[in-house]
């Protein structure tokens, strides 16, 4: 991959650090929260969602969603949690994928600012994003750690054993070291183990026992360019993957990767051995219940303007496909976790219209012949009610004043959510 295209894949990471920092002016306490979870829950709300026969299910019936990342709930207010899920529940959407971790004592509300050592006033976050979500009948995807350096993560792991400088960006030699050196395993492991034991209090439930967490998620995109045989990352996802069943039989376990197939002899990034992951065989570890992919070909350089012939919004319905049908034919479900374009002329997405007849043909390929997806990102207002800044250029807002009417994005994803729902 060019040196170009790899600054365009870190530039809608790099920017979570600012949006980190924004939003550490808006924590100061919203509503307040019950004392503990309402009853009369229906039997679909308290049943798990299962795995069966490549497909989800609850409680004996089929589960499809449209779904969003909102990944900001483990650190803010109570009236910021209400409004992102309050809005995805107005747009129908079925499941929310979150961060569940934040590592470190530079980090804003930090869950772990030390290893080993877990904070428990700054979990009422996260707590109460469960609870809500349970309430609105959302289910959550809860990420564990971070390939990058936003709330800590795989870095701040790295730097707490070894004392190693960050190299994220670049070759990641010391970054991958968070795979295979013996006390990273363990600290992660510990954390895995207290985030899922914990008990919520607002729910009373400990995690492990609530049906609105879907999905606990090993990381959020794994990778690691120092082994391009895969062989590292992979054995770390059977490692941790198992780790989580054992701490969590009732849930589902996935990666959290983006599907980069790693094929020695595909030089296109996302089909090459550039981040060390072989998609297909983390399908085919038994204790990792679906298959996850990201979609971003602005930012992995499959445009026009990059390579001739090619168009960004049709390479990533070839990617769809592809993932696809490789789920079918393994009879695992494969959710499309996060994607995303940017309105950018040079790139292949001119204006709104485009973005969105590229938005409603990939959701259209889901619906089709898929389970879910999650579109990145939903956010809604912050805690003077202004609305969450467009870091990244992918922002969906759910709105209906005059002053931010809901734009014709957030219109078609809801539509096709509550398509995939029927």
């Amino acid at each position: 991959m060019a040196a170009e295209d790899r600054a365009n894949t870190v530039s809608r990471r790099a920017v979570l650090g600012g949006s980190a920092a924004v939003a550490a002016t808006a924590l100061a306490v919203g509503s307040a929260a019950p004392a503990s979870a309402a009853t009369g829950k229906t039997a679909r709300r308290d049943a798990f969602v299962t795995v069966r026969g490549g497909q989800f299910v609850i409680a004996g019936t089929p589960f499809r969603f449209g779904g969003t990342n909102t990944y900001y709930l483990h650190q803010q207010s109570h009236y910021m949690i209400d409004a992102a899920l309050d809005d995805a529940a107005a747009m129908g959407l079925g499941v929310v994928r979150a961060w569940a971790f934040a590592d470190g004592p530079s980090t804003v509300k930090p869950l772990q600012p030390e290893p080993f050592v877990y904070n428990e006033a700054n979990f009422d976050s996260l707590d109460y994003a469960v609870w809500k979500a349970g309430q609105l009948g959302i289910r959550l995807v809860l990420a564990l750690t971070n390939n990058w350096p936003d709330y800590g993560g795989m870095r701040q792991y790295v730097s707490w054993f070894l004392n190693l400088p960050d190299d994220t960006f670049g070759d990641n030699v010391n970054h991958d070291r968070f795979y295979t050196d013996p006390g990273i395993r363990r600290c992660y492991k510990a954390y895995a183990a207290h985030v899922i034991g914990r008990r919520n209090r607002y729910t009373g439930l400990r995690y492990r026992d609530d049906p609105t967490i879907m999905t606990f998620e090993l990381a959020n995109e794994p990778r690691n360019r120092s082994d391009k045989s895969g062989a590292t990352v992979l054995a770390w996802v059977r490692e941790m993957s198992a780790h989580l069943k054992r701490l969590a039989p009732r849930h589902l376990v996935a990666v959290g990767d983006e599907g980069f197939y790693g094929i020695p002899t595909n030089f296109d990034y996302p089909y090459s051995t550039f981040e060390g992951n072989r998609w297909l065989e983390f399908l085919a570890v038994p204790t990792v219940d679906y298959g996850t992919f990201h979609l971003y070909p602005q930012g992995w350089g499959e445009t026009s303007g990059a390579k001739p012939g090619v168009n960004a919004v049709q390479w990533g319905s070839d990617w769809i496909a592809a993932h696809l049908a490789d789920g079918a034919r393994l009879k695992i479900p494969v959710v499309l976790e996060e994607y995303g374009l940017q309105i950018d002329a040079a790139r292949d997405v001119p204006d709104a219209a485009t973005r969105d007849a590229g938005y409603a043909r990939w959701v259209g390929q889901v619906e089709q012949a898929g389970v879910g997806d999650h579109f990145w990102l939903l956010t809604s207002r912050v805690d003077d009610g202004s609305y969450y800044p467009d870091f990244d250029g992918y922002r969906v807002y759910w709105a209906n004043d005059a002053a931010n009417p809901t734009n014709s994005t957030a219109q078609m994803l809801s539509a096709h959510a509550h398509r995939m729902s029927g």
